[in-house]
């Protein structure tokens, strides 16, 4: 077979290693399969051609997209960045793509590129992931989607989607699992030193709780003193007292404002403070359950799994710090 040619999509603003990690992926799987399969030919274009101005400063040069020929692509690829989510200014790139889509294998993005194939009108029933930021943003402005936050990489037909930055290479390695085996895109994996599969979704990298943002001022304080005493008694009667409200009124008066029932907030604002444990310090699973109410270990695993899809050892190993890892391996 021929080398398949990938067209990676660029525009000012767009996010380097949306770009330079699938292309670098692409590049050591044609070294991988030089023996025995052809592998990837790569191309950078813009609207317009020439320089383009990455997130980062770094420059990347770009063929112009009328430079192209449709029928020569196998692989277009559109990547995040700023400009993606509010699709500004790429009205020419957005025409361009609707109408380049039939005539390619395949139309891939990376992150909030998913906007752009969006705008397109190429997503409208697929099933679709973005990152884990931006997926309720991008199903309301195309509620004809499918969105699925939690997963890293998604194909449904001609069109695969993938999460936040990094899972360019995830998205990458995909292809290359589709295109050439999955020796060759284990081999890839190795090398790139990275997991062929991710372990977890996006969820793993959430933050457990939105308050700052989103909850009434009217709770602010009760907020502040739940932060206080997560180890003592919370229930609605509880904090119902603590607002001198009857549990049925002060129930609904807090679903009504917060969007949340209290037990759901209270449950949020514990694993928030198991997270910050986790990823600061040594303490046992046992001792920081007990120490943000949340009574034991495996209450402690039951609602990490719920939220992140991970337990506890996970996400430490993950997320800890690396000072306090250091210093429990030197001790």
């Amino acid at each position: 077979m021929p080398e398949r040619l990938v067209v990676m999509i660029a525009y000012d603003g767009v996010n380097l290693l949306d770009i330079a990690g699938p292309l670098q992926a692409f590049a050591s799987a044609t070294l991988q399969a030089k023996h025995n399969a052809s592998g990837y030919r790569m191309m950078t274009a813009s609207e317009f051609g020439g320089a383009i101005r990455t997130d980062p400063g770094l420059m990347v040069e770009t063929l112009s997209l009328d430079e192209l020929v449709l029928s020569d692509i196998d692989t277009l690829i559109v990547p995040g960045g700023a400009p993606a989510k509010g699709a500004f200014g790429l009205e020419v790139l957005i025409a361009w793509l609707a109408t380049a889509a039939p005539h390619v294998r395949r139309i891939c993005s990376v992150c909030t590129g998913a906007f752009v194939l969006g705008d397109a009108g190429l997503l409208d029933g697929k099933r679709v992931t973005t990152h884990w930021s931006c997926s309720e943003e991008l199903g309301r402005r195309h509620p004809a989607i499918g969105m699925e936050p939690d997963r890293i990489v998604i194909n449904d037909g001609q069109v695969w989607t993938s999460g936040g930055v990094t899972a360019g290479i995830d998205l990458a390695l995909g292809l290359i699992d589709a295109d050439l085996g999955h020796a060759i895109a284990a081999a890839t994996a190795r090398q790139l030193v990275v997991f062929i599969t991710r372990p977890g979704g996006q969820n793993q990298f959430r933050a457990p709780l939105v308050l700052k943002h989103d909850l009434s001022p009217t709770f602010t304080s009760l907020h502040a003193w739940i932060a206080e005493h997560l180890h003592e008694d919370l229930r609605v009667e509880s904090l119902a007292a603590k607002m001198g409200k009857s549990p049925r009124n002060f129930a609904r008066l807090y679903a009504a404002e917060v969007g949340r029932t209290p037990a759901r907030v209270v449950e949020l604002m514990r694993l928030e403070a198991a997270c910050q444990a986790l990823e600061e310090t040594d303490r046992s699973f046992k001792m920081i359950a007990a120490d943000v109410g949340l009574g034991n270990e495996q209450n402690l695993r039951r609602v990490m799994q719920r939220q992140f899809g991970i337990g506890p050892s996970d996400y430490r190993a993950r997320f800890g710090s690396q000072v306090v890892l250091l210093d429990r391996l030197s001790s």
